[in-house]
């Protein structure tokens, strides 16, 4: 999975985590149906949003969700999954996109492809995604080729970029593309007078991905010698954070002029959380589950609570104290729990995994320990509820749960 929007399930709340869930999972069994199963892993986050933009604009109907069977990843339960022209327009999209990203990384000799023999495989499944997403558009009204264009003229951008040039000019591409994409939802429901206006968020919605991920890889860059937008146009990061919050109140304000059906998903996603993404990439908020590194780290050394330098919590002392030579393992009995063998380990980790245990659960059993762990989400700090933006036109409410999109 990637993308920018990637909402904490804390703060989505039971109805709106399943009907993102909904759309996440209608653009995977797109992807499956019409372009087989090694398509299901350009499943990306960013790409559902062309499938909730054109069910926003529509409104339920009963040929719009679907009852889709056991699934590993949704711990083999069924769940009502979105279908139509918006989530085939998702996976044409996200197709052509990601086979454009394999060639970019193909021709950056990135890691195993800068082998030839993985490189030509990579060209190969490139190749028939492309060819896959120009079907899957066509089948829709959508002519691919503005997306195909954009990517081409993206590279020989880049090759002339340097200090100086206007990182607008550099994110150009991107903007045009996913300007497309978003417009055709209009035209998919029926709805021409928001062509318009959701031209303009996909525009800027395109900047924004180009920023951030340009922020997010600038040091991973860096190090490897790879091509970085900011580095080479010498963009500082504080005129990119301004570019950044332009986009994300354009985007508000592009959407206000967009007529909706139910805007409250739409709202939450390129509103709220396009803004906590935008904090994220530059590290000024975190979540307690996507923070800072080492946010589940316990701390360590003599004055941890619970060690001999904690004067407030020094922690049980003596021989009956845990490790002593009369103290009881934690997690009970002499031995303490009986470890899984490497295999049987490896055989719950899937388990645990596919289940979405580690992300999910507020805990979960060690798969080769079999100690008991916290999950991804217990220690979230999320504490805006967004029951109240579910008949919501524009941010009324705002005042209720104290956000701070500033609309």
């Amino acid at each position: 999975m990637f993308g920018i929007v990637r909402p904490c399930s804390h703060r989505l709340g039971d109805r709106f985590k399943s009907e993102w869930m909904a759309h996440l999972c209608g653009l995977c069994l797109a992807l499956r149906r019409d372009h087989g199963q090694l398509a299901r892993v350009v499943t990306n986050y960013d790409g559902l949003l062309i499938s909730v933009l054109t069910e926003a604009q529509l409104g339920r109907s009963e040929g719009g969700r679907r009852t889709a069977g056991p699934c590993a990843l949704r711990g083999m339960r069924t769940a009502s999954v979105a279908q139509g022209e918006g989530a085939r327009l998702a996976a044409a999209v996200s197709l052509v996109l990601a086979a454009a990203k394999v060639r970019d990384h193909v021709a950056d000799r990135d890691g195993l492809l800068a082998r030839r023999p993985v490189a030509l495989a990579a060209r190969k499944v490139a190749a028939g995604w492309g060819r896959a997403g120009a079907a899957g558009g066509a089948a829709v009204g959508f002519d691919t080729g503005v997306l195909v264009d954009a990517v081409d003229r993206q590279l020989g951008i880049e090759t002339l970029a340097g200090p100086g040039t206007p990182l607008l000019t550099v994110t150009e591409p991107t903007e045009t593309a996913t300007a497309a994409a978003f417009a055709h939802t209009a035209r998919l429901s029926g709805r021409p007078g928001n062509a318009a206006p959701l031209a303009e968020a996909g525009r800027l919605f395109g900047r924004l991905a180009h920023l951030l991920d340009a922020v997010e890889d600038q040091e991973a860059d860096a190090a490897v010698g790879a091509w970085n937008p900011l580095t080479a146009t010498g963009t500082p990061r504080a005129e990119a954070r301004r570019l950044a919050d332009d986009a994300v109140r354009g985007i508000r304000l592009a959407l206000k002029d967009a007529e909706f059906s139910e805007a409250a998903l739409v709202h939450l996603l390129l509103v709220h959380e396009l803004r906590r993404s935008v904090d994220r990439a530059f590290g000024t908020t975190t979540c307690g589950h996507t923070g800072a590194e080492g946010a589940f780290r316990p701390p360590t050394g003599p004055y941890a609570p619970g060690n001999p330098g904690d004067p407030a919590n020094p922690g049980p002392q003596g021989p009956y104290a845990p490790g002593g030579p009369y103290g009881v393992p934690h997690g009970g009995g002499p031995q303490g729990p009986d470890k899984r063998g490497f295999w049987a380990g490896c055989a719950a980790a899937l388990a645990v995994c596919c289940t979405c245990k580690v992300c999910c659960a507020d805990e979960f059993e060690g798969p080769w320990s079999r100690k008991r762990r916290d999950g991804c989400c217990a220690s979230c700090d999320c504490n805006c509820d967004w029951s109240c933006c579910e008949a919501l036109e524009c941010c009324e409410c705002c005042e209720c749960c104290a956000c701070d999109c500033g609309c």
